[in-house]
């Protein structure tokens, strides 16, 4: 079987943008819905309504809601818990959204997606969950506007750079997401769950 590099981009294309939900969930979903809707980039068929007018508009309020309430302490800690099984939902949309058709195995590639783009986004957002729950322990909350500061910066950054170069992306969020699972596994173990 030949060596099919569209493929390899487009599976690095979607883990990346998921993991990207990891930092904030509609700022990837809006950088997706741009690049379908003035077709820098083809989605499956069946994700095609990702690129309408309608979905910008949704997935760009959202982004800037998201963005703005995540600058006031205490609130950002509640939006966590709210955010975790979106961020897990957004990023297996988004790969199932670009992930090849493979012949129309619909449940092969929804079991693909929910396990490289679910679990990455899902493992990220668990880590800077984690880091705002530090940030505000030690700082009262004054800290948490400089790591929603980082978050947005890696949420828009990496979200652009996934189009750009999505191997490359995709292989620095992966490492980071294992880094930040072993890190949550490990604090586990020594019973220390709330510490990083």
């Amino acid at each position: 079987m030949p060596f099919d590099s569209t493929i390899i981009s487009s599976v690095a294309l979607g883990i990346a943008l998921s993991a990207c939900c990891g930092f904030r969930v509609f700022v990837p979903l809006l950088a997706a819905a741009l690049a379908g809707h003035f077709h820098w980039y083809q989605f499956a068929s069946d994700m095609q309504w990702l690129g309408s007018m309608p979905a910008m508009v949704c997935f760009g309020t959202a982004a800037l809601v998201e963005i703005a309430a995540y600058y006031f302490p205490f609130l950002d800690n509640i939006l966590d818990a709210i955010a975790a099984p979106l961020a897990v939902m957004a990023g297996a949309v988004l790969a199932f959204a670009i992930l090849p058709e493979g012949g129309g195995n619909q449940l092969l590639r929804w079991v693909a997606a929910i396990i490289a783009g679910g679990a990455t986004a899902g493992t990220i957002h668990a880590g800077t969950g984690l880091l705002r729950l530090f940030s505000t322990k030690a700082t009262l909350g004054v800290g948490n506007p400089v790591v929603a500061s980082g978050e947005n910066l890696l949420a828009v950054l990496g979200s652009l750079l996934s189009f750009i170069m999505p191997v490359i992306i995709a292989a620095i969020l992966l490492l980071l997401a294992i880094w930040i699972g072993y890190k949550g596994l490990k604090r586990l173990a020594a019973g220390k769950p709330g510490e990083l």
